[in-house]
C-alpha cells in the first residue's frame, strides 16, 4: 500500500501535537525523508506558526466573577429548598382528634381555608420546580 501526500497532510495535526501513535510518528517521518519539499514546507510554514500562535489567556477575574456566580447560585437553591419545604408542610399540615384509642376526627388544617391552601399548594409548586431546575442547572454547568 501507498501513502499519498494527502494521508500524510491528515495526519500532520494529529503528528504536530504529539497525539500520534508510534507507527503514525514511524509513517510520517519515514514519508518527510522521501518528501523533502513537503519536510521543508512543513519546517518552515507549520512549525514557524505553530511557534508564533500563543495559546488564548482568560481574564484573570473569570475565576472570581464563576465562583461569585455559583455561590450566589447556590444560595438561591438553599432559599428555593426552604420555601418549597415550608408551603409543603403548610399545605399538608393535619390535625387528629381522639378519644381513648378512637380517631374521632381527622383533616387538613386549611381544610376550612380552600383558597389559602390552593395558594400554598401552588406556592410549592412553585418553589420545588424552581428548586428542581436550579438544581439541574448548577449540575450541567459543573460536568
Amino acid at each position: 500500500m501507498t501513502v499519498t501526500r494527502d494521508v500524510i497532510l491528515d495526519l500532520l495535526p494529529v503528528y504536530l501535537s504529539g497525539e500520534a501513535s508510534a507507527a503514525t510518528k514511524e509513517l510520517v517521518e519515514n514519508y518527510m525523508k522521501q518528501d523533502p519539499e513537503l519536510a521543508q514546507k512543513l519546517r518552515s510554514q507549520w512549525v514557524e506558526n505553530l511557534n508564533k500562535a500563543t495559546p488564548a489567556t482568560l481574564p484573570p477575574e473569570l475565576e472570581l466573577k464563576a465562583f461569585r456566580r455559583t455561590k450566589s447560585l447556590l444560595g438561591w437553591q438553599k432559599w428555593l429548598l426552604g420555601f418549597a419545604i415550608f408551603f409543603t408542610s403548610i399545605s399538608a399540615s393535619f390535625e387528629i382528634s381522639t378519644t381513648g384509642a378512637h380517631i374521632n376526627e381527622f383533616h387538613f388544617l386549611l381544610q376550612s381555608a380552600p383558597m389559602e391552601m390552593g395558594v400554598c399548594v401552588v406556592l410549592a409548586i412553585v418553589f420545588w420546580t424552581g428548586y428542581l431546575l436550579l438544581r439541574r442547572r448548577l449540575r450541567s454547568t459543573v460536568a
